[in-house]
């Protein structure tokens, strides 16, 4: 296309939306604070600019004769994005509402509360307001920035010391400077999210999916080690809250891009939370190009280039059963410390049912104590696909089987791996 893309932000997720835009003809300029980023890597011109340098882009954009703006993924990284591409007169799928109620935990709650969509109970904080613990949650709590996502300075807290310590702590992870705390969702919970499509006005739904998780790391937040598609929570779903997030969307004015929206599953009540607009650490829209056959990371990169989000045929495309197939991420959670050893990558990489690997780190590479209960201890997320639950267990156990990963005194690294699924209780209704 011979066309100039800005792209925002250089983690390892961002730089797969590079290469997608590489393999179309496009010039990237990738613009992060962060100086030899993994998009950076790819990119074929960057900037160390911080993401919030709204003047600072606008005239790199002016000066490269730029085409267009977009985002990667990192949700801090919507707002500034929108406010570029408006001085620019740019595409923006984002506008002001959206960015409100999307884009920061607070803003998600007002519009729950107004289209009755039940979200965690929680109460906010803000610097100059007296720490102590809420009357109306009971111990334990999960604090966390409003405004930060990958779990960053989130924290379980079990007694009042710890948990005034906590919030204190947390209030320099929120560049609003504000901090939420939310009654903790504990392990008898089921975890789920849904993932939309939204074009010309219209949302689709094109995902759902179970999450599990490891709660192996003490009091920080318990970090996805797996998932699967479709959620067996759909049906329910679709009755008793798809309606509601569908006026939400309408009050919004939502018109185009992707949302991921996460939620608690307790007694078959679900508990909407952390809301992502913008492609996703998870990456749904890698099952549904090799599945459905639509990339949701062309139709961004198109639409910010020319206005126009995906072909005329999305509609039939878009199949949220995934036609009748079953799609599964591993995410493989290291423990801190060097890897000094990687074996079977090529050989997991050639496996019939993996058709897509993210990979975050490489031998030789550090996980830091820090990066421990956020998305930052992820190695690889490994996309898979079959005909049955069956299949999907089988390549689970292969996987198992052929990675190993080790630290210098020969200790395996890895967490915990995502257990098969209990055949029995994986069952759909495809009404």
């Amino acid at each position: 296309m011979n066309k100039k893309l800005i792209i925002l932000g250089g983690n390892p997720e961002t730089a797969v939306l590079v290469d997608i835009a590489n393999s179309m003809g496009i010039y990237t300029i990738v613009i992060d604070p962060v100086p030899n980023t993994p998009a950076k890597k790819r990119a074929s011109e960057t900037y160390d600019i911080d993401g919030f340098d709204i003047d600072g882009i606008v005239k790199v954009a002016k000066d490269r004769n730029v085409d267009g703006v977009l985002v990667g993924v990192a949700d801090i990284l919507v707002k500034p994005y929108r406010e570029i591409c408006e001085k620019l007169g740019f595409p923006c799928y984002a506008n002001e509402k959206t960015i409100e109620a999307f884009c920061s935990k607070d803003g998600y709650k007002k519009y729950c509360a107004k289209h009755k969509v039940q979200d965690i109970p929680g109460i906010f904080l803000t610097k100059d307001m007296e720490v102590k613990v809420p009357e109306n949650i009971k111990l334990p709590m999960m604090v966390k920035p409003v405004d930060s996502g990958g779990g960053v300075g989130m924290k379980i807290c079990r007694d009042e010391d710890d948990y005034i310590s906590t919030v204190k702590n947390v209030f320099k992870y929120s560049k609003k400077g504000v901090v939420m705390v939310e009654k903790y969702m504990d392990s008898h919970c089921d975890d789920m999210a849904v993932y939309y499509t939204f074009k010309d006005g219209i949302p689709y739904l094109s995902a759902t999916y179970d999450r599990y998780l490891t709660r192996l790391q003490g009091n920080s937040s318990p970090i996805a080690i797996g998932t699967v598609y479709p959620s067996t929570y759909t049906n329910l779903f679709l009755k008793e809250v798809h309606p509601k997030l569908c006026a939400m969307f309408k009050d919004l004015d939502v018109q185009t891009g992707v949302l991921n929206v996460q939620f608690f599953v307790e007694d078959n009540v679900f508990y909407s939370y952390d809301p992502g607009f913008r492609l996703q650490g998870e990456a749904p829209h890698i099952h549904l190009a090799h599945i459905n056959g639509f990339d949701h990371r062309k139709m961004l990169i198109n639409f910010a280039l020319t206005g126009v989000f995906g072909e005329e045929d999305f509609s039939e495309k878009n199949d949220y059963m995934l036609n009748g197939q079953i799609a599964c991420s591993i995410w493989v959670l290291l423990k801190s410390g060097k890897i000094e050893s990687v074996e079977g990558l090529e050989e997991m990489k050639a496996h019939k049912n993996v058709h897509f690997v993210v990979e975050r780190f490489k031998q030789g590479d550090t996980v830091k104590e820090e990066f421990l209960g956020t998305e930052r201890q992820v190695l690889y997320r490994i996309y898979t696909a079959g005909d049955s639950i069956f299949e999907i267990n089988q390549t689970i156990e292969d996987i198992q089987t052929i990675l190993k990963v080790t630290d210098p005194a020969g200790n395996d690294m890895v967490i915990e791996w995502l257990k098969p699924w209990n055949t029995d209780d994986y069952t759909f209704n495809y009404e």
